[in-house]
């Protein structure tokens, strides 16, 4: 089987990272936002299409307001520190989520990050901000009954085309395999519709704690694998 085209990622575990070492939350999402540096160098480095990070769910909003506040902090030092080398190496970053409520100057990096990287033809670095899957259905289900209120679709004409041209995602392939930190295995409300047919690989690593060869490990795992999409297997056809 090839090499993954599309990789997504839960950054689970700065917290019990920083717990563990007896240092503050903090600590743990400073390491994080490091870690976060040296998978994309190594996302380059392989020849990976696509990388989709979960950066903050929309249910992170239950969080104390002095963590939510830290890292939001932590992304717009990130942004101002980080994009201009992306930019260089040829990265093309793209957001995904819920735009709506968040800070004005959140909202203008994100526009400006978008615009600065969008001729770029080298690794897409896809970004979920205040995104929950969920949520982005039922947007994704509001716009097709609006059409449908509207006489522009008819309802059992409904495809899952439809669907997908309404998803965040839009042009986006979906993602082949999906690696999750810090020994947790579900998804966690992460691109339900996405991930379909994604192969799953769970590392006990905490997010901090992940590098170039963690990421690898989790390549040859997936290398394992037999992709059928609901079919049969090679050997059994």
């Amino acid at each position: 089987m090839a090499r993954p085209r599309h990789i997504a990622i839960i950054m689970d575990g700065n917290g019990r990272w920083a717990s563990a070492r007896g240092l503050p939350r903090s600590a743990g999402h400073r390491q994080g936002v490091d870690a976060l540096r040296r998978t994309v160098r190594a996302a380059i480095e392989l020849g990976i299409e696509y990388l989709t990070i979960f950066s903050f769910s929309s249910e992170n909003w239950s969080r104390p307001h002095t963590e939510i506040s830290f890292l939001f902090d932590l992304i717009r030092r990130f942004v101002r520190q980080d994009v201009a080398e992306l930019h260089s190496a040829g990265v093309r970053i793209t957001v995904i989520g819920e735009r709506e409520g968040l800070d004005p100057d959140i909202i203008s990096l994100i526009e400006q990050t978008e615009v600065i990287t969008r001729d770029n033809t080298g690794l897409n670095l896809v970004v979920a901000f205040n995104y929950g899957g969920r949520q982005e259905i039922v947007r994704a289900a509001r716009a097709i009954a609006r059409a449908a209120a509207a006489g522009e679709l008819a309802p059992d004409m409904i495809t899952p085309e439809h669907i997908e041209r309404e998803l965040h995602t839009e042009k986006i392939p979906d993602p082949d395999l999906l690696i999750r930190t810090g020994g947790e295995q579900r998804l966690s409300n992460y691109l339900l519709w996405q991930c379909a047919y994604t192969e799953f690989v769970f590392v006990d690593e905490h997010w901090p704690d992940f590098t170039r060869e963690t990421l690898e490990r989790a390549i040859s795992e997936y290398l394992t694998r037999e992709r059928r999409f609901g079919g049969l297997a090679a050997r059994s056809a």
